[in-house]
């Protein structure tokens, strides 16, 4: 009797450490509302944009005294995520849109892709190439069906680097506007 509760600890303690020491889920969201945005420098096509001077890479540090929001995005190019690029780009231009805020889109995407797709849809804002997903694993976004493409997620990043709202169920059509009435809400 007394052999087998020590085997049953012994495999319990075993269970617990191997769990303990398992790799994070990085498809499960890790970040909240209220946490500091993590700090990963990226590359980005149109990084000139930001007024960073004879900056290489951008991380949130860099953008500290301004709302960021970042839209996170599977693949450059495609459908979904064209309308979605697309609406943050006239969002942008509009009188509503909010002076102050800066728009990152982002994805696993290199950049030299990040620039064609700014190329061919006129998008007037940088692109992140988080292409070894350090930021997305970081956020916890790494897509369930795919471990090479980030989930379409939205953070709005107030001016202390903190997040201020997440958006983790994402409509590419009218996510933008949703977006801009959020940001127009904040002072």
């Amino acid at each position: 009797m007394l052999r087998f509760a020590a085997r049953a600890v012994a495999v319990a303690t075993a269970v617990a450490l191997a769990a303990s020491s398992s790799p994070a889920d990085d498809t499960m969201l890790k970040v909240k509302a209220g946490d500091k945005f993590p700090v990963v420098a990226l590359e980005a096509a149109q990084i000139e944009k930001l007024g960073l001077k004879d900056a290489k890479t951008v991380s949130i540090a860099d953008l500290k005294g301004k709302t960021v929001v970042i839209f996170f995005y599977p693949k450059a190019l495609t459908k979904g995520c064209t309308v979605e690029s697309c609406g943050f780009r006239d969002a942008l231009a509009s009188a509503d849109f909010p002076k102050d805020v800066v728009i990152l889109g982002a994805s696993a995407d290199d950049v030299p892709l990040q620039k064609q797709f700014i190329e061919k849809e006129k998008l007037t804002y940088p692109l992140l190439a988080d292409k070894e997903m350090k930021l997305t694993k970081e956020l916890g976004i790494v897509s369930p069906k795919n471990a090479k493409v980030t989930q379409r997620v939205t953070f709005v990043v107030d001016k202390e680097g903190k997040i201020a709202k997440i958006y983790d169920t994402v409509n590419p059509a009218t996510h933008p506007k949703e977006v801009v009435e959020f940001l127009k809400g904040q002072k």
